[in-house]
């Protein structure tokens, strides 16, 4: 048994330096090593991840809540009370989605509920697409990136293959293969890497817009359903232009048929 197990160690120790050969040739001591290596297709990923960061960022941003309804906007709208005219002016020097969609409510307000409802939606609608913005751009960004890895790989393949084909030598073409192999699919590992968290920010922000459309929805239909029965609750007699459409009239029928009714009397 012992002269068994001293074998056994010898055979290591000769095995061992021959394995650890191509462990170093392979070893790589940075990302920049491994982007080197991918080929001009790992610049066209590195590209990719770069414009995605920027466009994460960005919409982050723009997606705060306190973007999209600044936190003094509703106090400072209540305090214009039941002045449509400072209302509107308010809204729409406010400069935010939420003052935008108010403001269109501000404007036909005076109209009846449909016309306003018309109007937020119209305005909810225009605040949509730009919240939305890049955000294709951003949804395609996994698709290409995965597909520039699987091209820079047969890219990769192809010119491996071809360099052990055309080589003369009879020795080293298992380890010349290899090597091609581990750079070629290095691409594919670099177009993963960009597109799965890509894609999961791509769905957190999709649901970031959705959240603050629900906002928008709610803070519009509170307004327009205060300053609507504000409206029912002050009809009493004003003078004729004063913005309430209808008014002037409903009010000066009575007046003219009681001055004839005393007239005649």
């Amino acid at each position: 048994m012992p002269v068994l197990v001293q074998s056994a160690w010898l055979i290591l120790a000769q095995t061992a330096p021959v394995a650890a050969a191509p462990e170093a040739a392979f070893k790589l001591e940075s990302v920049w090593d491994y982007a080197v290596r991918g080929g001009p297709t790992m610049a066209v990923i590195a590209a990719c991840s770069l414009v995605a960061l920027t466009v994460i960022v960005e919409r982050f941003i723009i997606l705060r809540r306190g973007r999209v309804i600044p936190a003094a906007f509703l106090p400072g709208l209540g305090a214009a009370g039941r002045d449509r005219k400072r209302a509107l002016d308010y809204c729409r020097a406010a400069n935010s989605p939420v003052g935008r969609v108010l403001a269109a409510a501000a404007g036909r307000i005076d109209e009846g509920r449909e016309a306003t409802e018309k109007a937020v939606d119209d305005a909810g609608r225009r605040e949509l697409v730009r919240l939305r913005q890049r955000m294709r751009l951003l949804g395609a960004l996994p698709q290409v990136s995965t597909m520039l890895g699987l091209l820079g790989t047969i890219f990769g393949m192809i010119k491996t293959f071809q360099a052990v084909a055309t080589s003369g030598q009879s020795l080293g073409k298992t380890e010349m293969l290899a090597r091609g192999i581990f750079e070629a699919w290095t691409c594919t590992a670099a177009g993963l890497l960009v597109a799965i968290p890509v894609l999961i920010f791509y769905h957190v922000l999709h649901g970031r817009i959705d959240a603050r459309m629900v906002d928008l929805d709610q803070a519009a239909t509170d307004w327009v359903e205060e300053a609507l029965h504000a409206g029912k609750t002050d009809q009493r007699p004003v003078a004729q232009g004063s913005g309430w459409h209808g008014q002037a009239a409903a009010v000066e029928a009575p007046l003219e048929s009681a001055a004839l009714s005393g007239a005649t009397g």
